[in-house]
Order: structure tokens, then sequence, then C-alpha cells
């Protein structure tokens, strides 16, 4: 068992990662505002509003927060990029679900979230998120997943799902000891798959929880490994696709298919859930939702 003050030294220095990722991700993502080609997108380039929030337990009391960073521009109809530490016990209903509870509700986490929904329906959307969590036990738990939003894109061997699985492996191939990239390439196929339509949410990519080696040392360098890679990865199929011209058909077919988006998080996603159970931000946890969808 470790003591108090290296438990403390684990949580800064997880909780200045998932900070600094957030302020990384938001400064490129402003700059691909910027450059998306005037011809295509003639309003001007959006930038991210911070909106801190405090968490209120389910006893009332206050327990850590965070910043919620939002944009909506002239690329990105809608982007959240959230940061947060919360902290305080687990309501009794809920404490049956989260490792270490058993004897002890009290707990902390610390993370960043991402969501992106593109204008462009030749840009896919994007989920990305990491975190670490202390009850008795301590975990980090995440991924990244791409969910191209139309069926011609929507393919293994499209560009943008080679290489953004490919980017993936690299994080995991990194921390061979530690990360192994099959396990937890097939657990994101398991884990994004909508039951209800037997059709998955995207294409794929990596998800992991409870991810605790015994070396947090490890364990640490490749969540923020994870976290590298998207921030290599997904700009660049930003890239190779705002110039890429769309008809009122392929906005249409967009929009459907972020219905499957919105069926999902609030179906079966943990992530929602937690936060919902837990305090979080309502309007933070629900930022996930894209803008405009349709369900024909």
């Amino acid at each position: 068992m470790l003591d108090t003050g290296a438990i403390e030294s684990r949580k800064t220095r997880a909780r200045s990662w998932f900070e600094s990722l957030r302020d990384d991700i938001c400064t490129t993502f402003e700059e691909l505002e910027h450059g998306a080609p005037a011809t295509l997108y003639d309003a001007a380039p959006g930038r991210f509003v911070r909106t801190p929030w405090d968490r209120v337990d389910h006893a009332g009391g206050l327990g850590g927060g965070g910043v919620m960073s939002v944009m909506r521009g002239r690329l990105f109809e809608k982007v959240g990029v959230h940061a947060s530490t919360v902290f305080g016990e687990f309501a009794p209903e809920f404490r049956k679900d989260i490792p270490g509870t058993e004897a002890d509700p009290r707990f902390w986490a610390s993370g960043i979230s991402l969501i992106a929904h593109l204008w462009n329906p030749h840009i896919p959307a994007v989920h990305m998120n990491t975190r670490f969590v202390v009850t008795s036990r301590a975990w980090f738990g995440g991924g990244s997943d791409l969910t191209p939003v139309l069926a011609v894109r929507r393919r293994q061997d499209d560009p943008d799902s080679i290489d953004f699985h490919a980017a993936m492996k690299a994080a995991c191939d990194a921390h061979l000891p530690v990360a192994p990239y099959d396990k937890y390439k097939a657990w994101c196929d398991e884990y994004f798959y909508l039951k209800h339509r037997n059709e998955p949410r995207g294409i794929g990519g990596i998800f992991y929880d409870w991810h605790d080696s015994g070396d947090f040392e490890a364990d640490l360098a490749f969540t923020q490994d994870v976290g590298r890679a998207f921030l290599k990865v997904y700009p660049a199929i930003v890239r190779r696709n705002y110039a890429t011209p769309w008809s009122a058909a392929e906005r249409d077919e967009q929009l459907v298919r972020r219905g499957r988006y919105v069926e999902f998080n609030l179906l079966y996603d943990r992530g929602t859930a937690f936060g919902l159970k837990t305090g979080g931000n309502v309007e933070s946890i629900l930022s996930s939702m894209p803008p405009l969808v349709k369900w024909p």
C-alpha cells in the first residue's frame, strides 16, 4: 500500500498532464479553424470558450470540478475538450460498480474528455478520453475512437481508418509490457457497438479501463502517449479532408449518422453514466451530443 504522499504525487502528475494536453489540443484545433480554406468556410474562425464548474455530490457537498472548453466555429461545428478533477464519496447505489469501494466509498478522479463534430461530412467525428481514478485502488482508463459519418468512408481500408489505427497501435507498441494493442483494439470494437442496431458506432480505435500493471510510471507514460498519438493523427486527418466540398445529400447522411452517436451515448456510454451519477456537470457531460441530428 502506497503512503499518502506517494498517492498525492501521482494525482498531481496525472492532473497536470491532462490539463496540459487539453491546452495543446485546444491550441491545435484553433489553428485548424484558421487554416480551413475560406472558399468552403467563410465565417470567422472560432475560438474556445472556457467555463469553470463546481461539482456538488449526492449529499450536497462540494467535491472538485472542472473547466469546459467548447468551440463552435466554421470548421468545428461543435467541439468540447474538457478537463476535470473530482472527489468525494460514491452514492450507495453506485459503489458496487467501482473497484475498490467495497469498504471505503471515497474516490478521486481526474481526466480529459474530448468529442468533435465537424461541418464537413468528409471529416470523421472523433472521441478521446483518458483518466486516472483512485479509490482504495488506482488505475488508468480511456482510449480514442473514430466515427466516419459517410458510409463510403466507414471502412477499414479508408486512409483515415488506416492512419488512425496505426497511431493507436504505435502508442500501445511503445509500451508492449503494459499495453496489449490487440486486447485494447478488440475491447474498443466490443464497447463502441450499438447492440440494438447490430452495428459498430464507427471504425474503432482502442479502449482500456482498470489499467494497473503495477508500474505507475509505465502506465502514466502509456496514457500520455495515447494523448500524443491523438494530437498527431487527428489534426492530420482533418487537414487531409477539410478542402473536400460536400453535397446536401452528404450533409443529410451525416445528420442521420449522428443520431446513432446520440443513441450510443445515452444508452451505453459508461462515462455518461459515471458523470451523471457522481454529480458531474450536466452541460459538460452532454456536450458530446452533436448540435444537429436527424432520425429519418
